[in-house]
């Protein structure tokens, strides 16, 4: 068990700087466009941060794979080292042909990471601790996401600037990366081996995840909320911003303190709640995850009608209930998952669920991009947004976990 929460910690600081470096461009976005004149558009960025989405999501699938077969340890270590020497040298592009590139090679490279990480959490709490370790994991996302909304202080400094961040965390990924190879270990699978070498798992991982009824539902069930919340992640910043005619600092802290700090001890105390119900229903991590749901149905009719409202406080109160939620959500999404799969085919079933998710979430923000430029009123998208989570409320209600998991 000592060994166990070690590798949590361990993660934790990769955790933190994988959302970091992603999350922090949203909050500088006023200094990268005001610096690389040639964005333009409104379209452009949402095309950008499209794309990086869409690499992430098919690489996703092959770091997956990678894991499950291979070694969860360099799966994670190799992906911290190559997309922090990214986030380095996108401190150094020029144009915004050199910025796309910088951040879909960023998304190439990150997308190994999260399905091994997951993976290899869940490889080592096998019992009651699954959902808290998880949850504690996810405390490192958010609060990288949380740094990430100062980014825009940072940014507005004349003496440091927004390349100033992407060279600094640039650098740490790279220098921890070298104790992380050294300290990080798999847990021997004796058992997973065994399982792989049957009939079924040789003929293909993808193929048994596709027949399997629960798992197509959970890919259903993750996917779909993640459309409200990538838009929230990625623009939120510029509609605080432009709605409430705030600072680019504030607009950034603003829209990731809130919810971020509320999603992360949500995240925390859910895990505990989900870990003690499973003590007497082997539906609890579903229960719980469900009630995370209700929550963020009203949370989106909040966000979405505040600047209509002129209401600042109705905004961060909503991305409040929102990061509650969320958190509810997040810390079970990999114990479901390993409820209803076998244990080899966790990071392969984890990066698939991450291809269809990041797919529809860059979709959602190249068109969430269109549909500004177009003047669409954000309650009508954010509405739709809460709809489709009443939707996944009932998806996640129809998993039937295998007994005994």
């Amino acid at each position: 068990m000592r060994r166990a929460w070690l590798v949590v910690g361990l993660l934790f600081p990769v955790a933190l700087l994988n959302y970091l470096d992603r999350q922090m461009i949203a909050s500088m976005k006023v200094s990268v466009m005001g610096d690389i004149n040639d964005i333009g558009s409104e379209e452009n960025w949402g095309h950008m941060l499209a794309s990086f989405k869409w690499v992430y999501a098919i690489c996703s699938l092959i770091g997956g794979y990678v894991a499950d077969r291979f070694s969860r340890k360099l799966t994670i270590c190799g992906s911290l080292f190559v997309w922090s020497l990214i986030t380095w040298l996108t401190g150094h592009v020029s144009s915004f042909n050199e910025l796309y590139w910088a951040r879909t090679l960023m998304g190439v490279s990150e997308a190994f990471y999260i399905p091994a990480a997951l993976a290899l959490i869940t490889d080592y709490h096998t019992g009651g601790t699954r959902s808290r370790a998880v949850g504690v994991h996810q405390m490192g996302i958010y609060f990288g996401q949380m740094i990430g909304g100062f980014a825009g202080f940072v940014a507005d400094a004349p003496e440091l600037g927004w390349r100033f961040m992407f060279d600094f965390t640039g650098l740490a990924g790279v220098l921890y990366a070298i104790p992380l190879l050294l300290l990080l270990r798999d847990v021997p699978r004796q058992v997973d081996t065994q399982e792989a070498l049957s009939p079924t798992a040789r003929g293909g991982a993808i193929g048994e995840l596709l027949c399997n009824r629960n798992f197509i539902l959970l890919v259903f069930y993750f996917t779909l909320p993640a459309l409200a919340a990538w838009v929230v992640r990625d623009w939120m910043p510029a509609i605080l911003q432009k709605a409430f005619n705030i600072s680019q600092g504030k607009a950034g802290v603003s829209a990731a303190l809130y919810w971020q700090g509320a999603a992360l001890f949500a995240a925390v105390f859910g895990g505990w709640l989900a870990d003690r119900w499973m003590r007497r229903s082997d539906r609890g991590r579903i229960y719980v995850s469900a009630i995370g749901m209700m929550l963020i149905v009203p949370a989106m009719f909040g966000v979405g009608n505040a600047p209509a409202l002129n209401s600042f406080g109705l905004a961060i109160a909503s991305l409040v209930v929102f990061g509650v939620g969320w958190g509810f959500f997040d810390c079970n999404n990999m114990p479901i998952l390993s409820q209803i799969v076998r244990p080899h085919m966790r990071a392969t079933g984890y990066g698939l669920m991450n291809f269809v998710s990041m797919m529809c979430g860059g979709l959602a923000d190249w068109g969430f991009g269109r549909m500004r430029d177009m003047q669409v009123p954000l309650n009508v998208i954010f509405g739709v947004f809460a709809l489709v989570c009443v939707f996944s409320l009932f998806l996640v209600l129809l998993i039937r976990p295998r007994p005994g998991t």
